[in-house]
């Protein structure tokens, strides 16, 4: 963590404001680059007045954005029927499962990217499924915008109020994280649990 900390350090000394924006795309695409460690620190060096907030704001929001496109096209690449063939070479998962998600995205998509980009873990992660079901981008870059503005402004600011405890932010957002999990864990294993029970019965039909 503190090579990843040093090396954000050098890019905000030596680009400044995008140097931020630089780590945020590369934290949508490469999950080690933690936001709650570049966006608090950002806010501590705003603090110290050597970025200017609103540059800073600017600018992570931009990668965040850029990186959340950049996925988006991953999914669109990768496509419903290719997704649908790994579906059908897996186990317990069915092709007919990725229309049922596709059609539950299909509903309800325009929430769920906004509330994805302040879920850690799904942040970059929800941008996939809407390229996959090739959302409107303007209607994908107006609701990451929004989500990803809300996110980077809270840690940006917490970096800023938190001074030379800037670290503590990570604890903060730790603490969110580890609840977020839980309920992830469990629709999960909610998940698990329909699939193999579906399987049994399938299986018990063809017996």
């Amino acid at each position: 963590m503190q090579g990843i900390i040093d090396w954000i350090v050098s890019l905000m000394e030596l680009l400044g404001a995008p140097g931020v924006g630089i780590a945020i795309l590369l934290e949508n695409l490469f999950p080690p680059i933690p936001s709650e460690v570049v966006l608090p620190l950002a806010g501590f060096t705003v603090a110290q007045g050597s970025l200017n907030w609103l540059a800073v704001f600017i600018w992570s929001v931009a990668g965040s954005v850029i990186g959340a496109y950049i996925l988006y096209g991953v999914g669109a690449w990768l496509g419903l029927e290719r997704l649908r063939k790994i579906a059908d070479w897996m186990w317990l998962v069915k092709s007919s499962d990725v229309d049922a998600a596709m059609n539950f995205f299909n509903k309800y998509g325009k929430p769920s990217i906004f509330f994805g980009r302040l879920i850690p873990g799904v942040r970059s992660l929800i941008s996939i499924p809407a390229g996959l079901d090739r959302m409107n981008l303007i209607t994908f870059g107006l609701w990451t915008t929004l989500g990803s503005g809300i996110w980077n402004a809270i840690l940006i600011y917490l970096g800023y109020l938190l001074g030379d405890n800037w670290e503590a932010a990570t604890g903060y957002v730790d603490t969110y994280s580890n609840v977020i999990y839980v309920i992830l864990g469990l629709i999960i294993l909610g998940f698990l649990v329909f699939f193999i029970r579906r399987a049994v019965k399938e299986r018990g039909a063809k017996a």
